[in-house]
């Protein structure tokens, strides 16, 4: 008797794993399948003849059908497997597999994986702007990364910061307090806040609910109100915010391939882009520009059909972008902004600080938590266990959504939460003992709908 494995599901022509393999077959998520092989697939579970294991003869050596009963993915943390290292488990992180040492994908993969710190520019210098009143600008919620990024830049190295945020209605009551306290005690910085009227938000994210389950649209939003401001500016550069897990989980969820974090620093490819900016009348880009106009126009124009044919697909952009064409008017700014800075040169660079480096060698959540506390009054969450996603009252609900689309097989996208504990604690910026707690009483990852999904559909009404 042969059967379909557990976690791989026919979708058309392809067999589409949901999980995150092992060894050699990471991120190998996708087999093409012919019309017989998918005809065979379809029949399964049952004893196959010797011309239809001929025909499955590469899926079956995949794995992804075989004679073993196939395996069930646990209903609560409980009935999970975890890593022998760090805090990832097959119920967070349904089809996860583990090595013969019991290490999961992630630990298993450290050593070609742990060099993954961004997919756009690492600057470890920022000079202070000639043109400019501002040398960086920060997109700043009032969580823990932001406000500690907010601190280094402008009290370590004494710049002239332009913190931008944008109000959403679920802002946290701990934010809303490290924000105000953030204005008292940091001189150096100015702060600008931008929020988008209830009409139009509400047009966004009723069409965001029905392609995600969820309302969140941070950061992307964000970029839409704040790009035309920061050219207007002459800003030089603007950072995100986002600490090395969250750039190395793109990998890990298929979305961005190895040679994205490597690509700032290939010289040849950005010779022959700025090759072609010179053709066309341009000014070459400085390095950073390329990613912020890339980013820029996918919000603005959507994903180009280059990037889906390699098949790597941020569904979470994706999905926010059809969004924001719900509301064109809002998207007409930026288009303005992206051909004006593109002819002129004046394009913020979007760039990122080495989390681990400016820390010491070691983003270690319990310290930086400590020292924003003192240097800029940060207000922890209520749970002060909780150290990812701090800034928000439905990061529950997000990662709710997330997890129960991903576990019913509705969604190739990982909750991203999920990777991210698994990867901080692996780095060890957080303890194993801490990852676990916070899996168990601050994350999202339950079978049930949350009661923070109420506030999220409250305002949807």
């Amino acid at each position: 008797m042969y059967y379909l494995q557990n976690r791989w599901n026919p979708n058309g022509r392809k067999l589409v794993y949901y999980g995150i393999r092992s060894g050699a077959n990471l991120n190998k998520n996708v087999l093409r399948i012919s019309k017989k092989q998918a005809e065979i697939i379809a029949t399964l579970p049952k004893n196959l003849t010797v011309a239809e294991i001929n025909a499955l003869k590469k899926i079956i050596s995949e794995g992804a059908v075989s004679e073993s009963v196939p395996s069930k993915t646990p209903d609560s943390l409980k009935g999970a497997r975890f890593c022998t290292r760090c805090c990832a488990n097959d119920f967070m992180i349904p089809g996860l597999e583990f090595d013969k040492d019991g290490l999961c994908a992630m630990c298993g993969s450290e050593h070609s994986t742990r060099n993954l710190k961004s997919v756009v520019p690492l600057i470890s210098k920022i000079p202070r702007s000639k043109k400019s009143r501002f040398d960086v600008a920060v997109f700043y919620t009032g969580g823990k990364d932001s406000t500690y990024l907010l601190y280094y830049l402008s009290k370590v190295l004494k710049l002239r910061v332009l913190a931008l945020t944008w109000l959403i209605p679920y802002i946290s009551d701990s934010a809303k307090k490290s924000i105000e306290n953030a204005r008292q005690k940091l001189d150096g910085v100015e702060f600008l806040t931008r929020s988008v009227k209830a009409e139009d938000l509400k047009k966004i994210y009723r069409r965001l609910y029905e392609l995600n389950e969820n309302t969140c649209a941070c950061p992307s939003l964000a970029y839409v109100l704040f790009y035309p401001e920061m050219v207007a500016e002459r800003v030089p550069y603007f950072i995100a915010g986002n600490e090395p897990v969250q750039m190395a989980g793109l990998y890990f969820n298929n979305m961005a391939p190895k040679f994205a974090y490597k690509f700032p620093d290939n010289k040849f490819l950005n010779f022959m882009i700025n090759a072609g900016r010179v053709i066309t009348l341009h000014p070459p880009f400085r390095r950073g520009q390329f990613h912020t106009l890339t980013t820029m126009k996918q919000l603005a124009y959507g994903t180009k059909k280059i990037v889906k044919l390699f098949g790597y697909k941020n569904e979470l952009v994706e999905n926010v972008t059809k969004a924001l064409h719900t509301v064109p008017e809002m998207l007409k700014p930026l288009k303005r902004s992206i051909r004006a800075s593109s002819l002129s040169g004046n394009i913020p660079a979007f760039v990122q600080v080495d989390f681990d480096e400016i820390s010491g060698g070691k983003y270690d959540w319990k310290n930086v938590k400590e020292i924003i506390i003192k240097e800029c009054g940060w207000v922890a969450p209520e749970d002060s266990g909780k150290g990812l996603h701090t800034s928000c009252k439905i990061e529950k609900c997000k990662e709710f959504s997330q997890f129960s689309r991903f576990y019913n097989m509705r969604s190739t996208m990982i909750p991203f939460s999920a990777i991210e504990i698994s990867l901080a604690s692996r780095d060890k910026n957080v303890t194993r003992e801490q990852a676990v707690y916070e899996i168990e009483n601050t994350l999202g990852f339950s079978l049930e709908e949350l009661p923070e999904c109420d506030i999220m559909k409250e305002f949807l009404k």
